[in-house]
């Protein structure tokens, strides 16, 4: 298939144009190309525009890569496209929210508002932070619910049971529940009677029927437990044989929960005001106050309808989405795009059932919506399936593989849900080669059997991958590399873990997705400069940069006990107490130790998005990275050695990827699946509603947190769902081009031993490997470098003494949100400007023909005093056309106080980009931001660069920076 040769699904699928559609797009179907073509299929048809149009994706990245495809089959540009509605359900709300939610709080009867300044809060930490601040002010004012809280194991757990019932549309109000909220705490019993029956039916056995699983599952019914008084014995609860009395059921189900209730809807209502109050939302409350506008706001929901509602992956909607989406459709033209069977993000609250029971789900939230007034006018009845089955990714044998994991059974004694194998639509492959190796390998040691494992198949053409270059080494097939290669894993400590092996033997490995940042030695060293900060004579921080300054434990007690710091390290305090921002000081931090990597840059980054505009002390952030650290934080960060090297990234990480070879990883006992923890004490769970499963209480005449025995009859009806972690597995597979492969160590989980393969035993034999090509990619001048050269920044050249007097500066937060969306509207993002500065930058980058290139690491080696020195930087924006290159260097700066300055640090860029474009002018330019103005810079020779550098003797400290002349 071409862009421009949709198959006859797709066009189907593209010519649809009105009705209800549900499409199962399989892996590798081509998803993203056919819905892009239907949304201009639409735009072409001259009664619809974009404002007509919803069209809803999962992250800003999708956002805008849908635009992008949109504006390359249509007549409409990006910029005729920029307000178009093309958004994630965040994006959209948030924006609904801020032009018309102004008194939305007042629909949950919370008398207070939402204005342009209620901020987003995106941070976990943050928000658990502020969670703890709000429980300690409620615990205070409601004595009446401290026997709640001596039920929990931890009371922030109150928050994740906030955002579930969120996701469910389940709001309190002032007067009770939102509508018919308070049903789904009450649970359904008749659905809850048809597992009970499932789990007491009698198994059979060789000699007739045997006890049931139910049965089976309560013995030991008082085995380490302390119930209340009314609980039956096991004797009771388990007379009669094979199975336990129907009675049961509604024994267990039917308990008087109006105290538990009112306990989580005050908590739940309080909390909203609270974050009202200090004026922020999470993305739970955004959907939440959205849902409650729409459905009460008749007018309004009518005037912002749409005529067309686009939904893609729609497998990872939860039930309030389902409904917002009903709510914004002012026609039958919805058309929903997803495959359940990559729904894989259930710990976000993501409903399966939304697609897998699509039919069923619209017209039962009709039937809801619908209860009091016609939200929905449309009819639901008639519903059109699409299934998108070619497959341009895998070959046969690998898609027929795939189907296989999701009937695995996750345990040795698991029954899979036979309905499965019946919904699963198979993919036909439209390669030409059907050359796959599939196989399944353990080792003692894993790690170092996948690293063997690895070198094997590298330059090994049996594991032959389809060469997508101008040359090819036999037909269209060549012997893959180490980039051909990703390791996939369940949970991230385990590719982390085989990235540092992998390091050892010189093995180049790129890890991708989430990172414990805060547990970094740039996040620790920070934390310890920050710590100094705030007590100058903190052991904790001092400890940390001694002894990574080299000092011996006994060194670094005689410091701590004397105070005798080292003079520079006292200087260096004091330079970063006179920084004004926590950007500025992490920067320092960072150009001290020669951290100019993707850590660094993550963790400016964040810092600075979490404390640029709300007003914190240094303790306050101390606490945060202290929180962070604790509660092992995650977030994106590519950690990748450029050139060729392994990918390793967590299935969640992958989730959209492709590769041609792919090594499931780590598939253990406890690791994948991974070991259950379970939800606190309180609890939501389908179909029983809002139950817990202990309770504090005075019964037997004393004080005592008691076992609920209800709990543990329904908890034995529902047991454990392992259907999200098959659907894991199957993404992984189906990540795979040519080649996929398993891997366990001692311990394989049922998962890996249920595979219909015959695992090899694979002895570990690493070999040492050079470590070419696996630099960082950036423009570099190739010029004989030692191999440990002095390192400075662009920046380090500059004398800051020219910003010491300036007043009107807008400061170091400001100036990095402005180049964040320089670079991201550069990058063809769906950004929109939100300051004036933000507005030149677009109309600046709108009149710029040719490419761009954005963020460009650049390292000019130059020669000091006999010393080799290495200046490197980032270049903001590369603007290349066919006879030129421009730089340009944006500056926030309200005057030109400090461009003799700049001119130092574009020099540097000027000769790396000079090399590395030889054929073309280079110019050098500073981009103004306030004004708009755009400065030509006349750029010093590296004769003159090497002039501002001073290597010379550092003090016996150890640890000073080199100085400027």
């Amino acid at each position: 298939m071409t862009e421009y040769e949709p198959n006859d699904r797709q066009q189907e699928l593209i010519d649809a144009t009105s009705g209800i559609h549900v499409v199962d797009a399989g892996a590798g179907t081509g998803k993203t190309f056919t819905i892009t073509r239907r949304y201009a299929n639409l735009l072409e048809r001259g009664d619809v525009e974009p404002e007509d149009i919803l069209l809803i994706t999962f992250t800003n990245n999708a956002a805008g890569e849908m635009k992008e495809r949109v504006v390359a089959n249509c007549d409409y540009s990006m910029s005729a496209l920029r307000d178009a509605p093309i958004n994630t359900f965040h994006g959209y709300c948030h924006d609904l929210l801020i032009r018309h939610g102004f008194d939305a709080p007042t629909r949950l009867g919370i008398d207070d508002r939402i204005t342009s300044s209620t901020q987003l809060l995106e941070n976990e930490v943050i928000e658990e932070d502020r969670f703890r601040e709000f429980l300690d002010q409620f615990i205070e004012a409601h004595p009446e619910y401290h026997d709640s809280f001596r039920t929990l194991n931890d009371a922030t757990s109150l928050l994740d049971l906030i955002k579930e019932l969120a996701a469910k549309g389940v709001f309190p109000t002032n007067e009770g529940w939102f509508r018919d909220g308070e049903s789904f705490l009450d649970g359904d019993y008749e659905e809850f009677k048809t597992l009970f029956d499932e789990a007491n039916e009698p198994n059979e056995g060789a000699n007739g029927a045997t006890q049931s699983d139910l049965r089976d599952g309560l013995s030991g019914f008082e085995r380490d437990r302390c119930y209340e008084p009314d609980a039956p014995s096991e004797g009771k609860l388990r007379d009669g044989y094979p199975q336990i009395d129907d009675a049961w059921a509604s024994r267990a189900f039917d308990e008087d929960r109006d105290d538990l209730k009112a306990f989580v809807h005050d908590i739940y209502l309080e909390y909203i005001a609270f974050a009202l109050q200090r004026n922020y939302l999470n993305f739970s409350f955004l959907l939440m106050f959205t849902f409650a506008m729409l459905c009460e706001d008749h007018s309004l929901r009518e005037s912002v309808q749409f005529d067309h509602v686009l939904v893609d992956e729609f497998q990872d909607t939860s039930e309030i989405q389902f409904k917002l989406a009903l709510l914004l459709a002012g026609t039958d033209n919805l058309c929903v795009v997803g495959d359940w069977k990559q729904s894989i993000y259930g710990f976000q609250y993501a409903s399966v059932d939304n697609i897998r029971r699509f039919e069923e789900r619209l017209r039962t939230y009709k039937r809801e919506l619908n209860g009091d007034h016609t939200r929905v006018e449309f009819p639901v009845d008639d519903v059109n399936e699409i299934a998108l089955v070619e497959n341009y990714r895998s070959t046969q044998s690998i898609l027929d593989f795939s189907e296989h994991s999701l009937t695995l059974p996750a345990t040795g004694s698991e029954g899979v849900d036979p309905e499965i194998r019946d919904d699963i639509t198979s993919l036909a492959a439209t390669t030409e080669h059907d050359h796959s190796t599939i196989e399944a390998f353990t080792g003692e040691d894993e790690q170092a059997a996948i690293l063997t494992r690895i070198q094997e198949i590298v330059g090994n053409r049996e594991y032959a991958v389809e060469d997508d270059g101008d040359e090819a080494d036999d037909g269209d097939l060549r012997a893959p590399t180490y980039d051909d290669v990703a390791v996939l894993t369940r949970t991230r400590d385990f590719g982390r873990e085989l990235q540092a092996c992998a390091a050892d033997y010189g093995i180049p490995v790129a890890y991708e997705g989430g990172v414990e940042l805060f547990g970094t030695e740039q996040s620790i060293l920070l934390l310890a400069w920050l710590r100094i900060l705030e007590h100058e004579d903190s052991k904790r921080g001092w400890a940390v940069v001694l002894e990574e300054a080299g000092y011996t434990l006994d060194e670094v007690k005689h410091v701590l006990d004397t105070g005798a710091y080292p003079t520079s390290m006292v200087a260096f305090r004091d330079r970063l107490a006179a920084a004004e921002t926590i950007g500025g000081i992490a920067r320092r931090v960072f150009d001290r130790y020669g951290f100019d990597d993707a850590y660094a840059d993550g963790l400016v980054s964040l810092v600075q998005g979490t404390f640029d505009s709300t007003h914190h002390n240094r303790g306050d952030i101390v606490r945060f990275l202290e929180r962070s650290l604790d509660a092992d934080a995650t977030h994106e960060v590519a950690d990748n050695p450029g050139g060729d090297s392994v990918t390793v990234q967590t299935i969640h990480a992958a989730k959209g990827l492709e590769h041609p070879i792919v090594i499931m990883a780590n598939m253990n006992q406890h690791r994948f699946p991974p070991a259950g923890g379970g939800a606190d004490r309180i609890r939501y769970e389908e179909p029983v509603g809002l139950r817990q499963s202990k309770r504090y209480t005075d019964a037997h005449g004393r004080p005592h947190l008691y076992d609920s025995w209800r709990y543990r009859i329904l908890s034995r009806c529902l047991g454990r769902e392992y259907d999200e972690e098959r659907r894991l597995l199957y993404v992984a597979i189906t990540r795979a081009e040519s080649h996929v492969l398993f891997s366990a160590g001692e311990s394989p989980s049922p998962l890996f031993e249920n595979l219909p393969l015959e695992p090899s035993v694979v002895e570990p034999d690493v070999k040492d490997v050079a470590v070419g090509g696996t630099e960082r990619t950036q423009f570099r001048i190739s010029v004989p470098v030692p191999e440990m050269p002095s390192g400075q920044s662009p920046h380090s050249l500059m004398d800051d003494r020219v910003f010491s007097d300036v007043e009107d500066g807008k400061g170091m937060e400001f100036g990095t949100r402005v180049h964040d969306f320089a670079e991201r509207y550069a990058m063809g993002e769906a950004v929109e400007p939100t300051t004036p500065d933000e507005r030149n930058v677009q109309t600046f980058l709108d009149s710029l023909p040719g490419e761009f290139r954005v963020e460009e690491h650049v390292s000019l080696p130059v020669s000091v005093d006999g010393q080799q020195v290495t200046i490197a930087g980032i270049v903001d924006l590369l603007h290349v056309t066919d006879d030129r290159v421009a730089i340009v260097d944006y500056k926030t700066d309200r005057g030109r106080h400090a461009e003799a300055e700049y001119r130092k640090q574009v020099s540097v860029y000027y000769h790396v980009v000079q090399h590395a474009y030889p054929d073309r002018g280079v110019t050098t330019t500073i981009y103004y931001t306030a004004d708009g103005d755009r400065v030509a810079i006349d750029p010093l020779s590296i004769a003159d660069l090497e002039g501002l550098v001073d290597v010379g003797e550092t003090d016996d400290d150890r640890g000073d920076d080199p100085r400027i002349r």
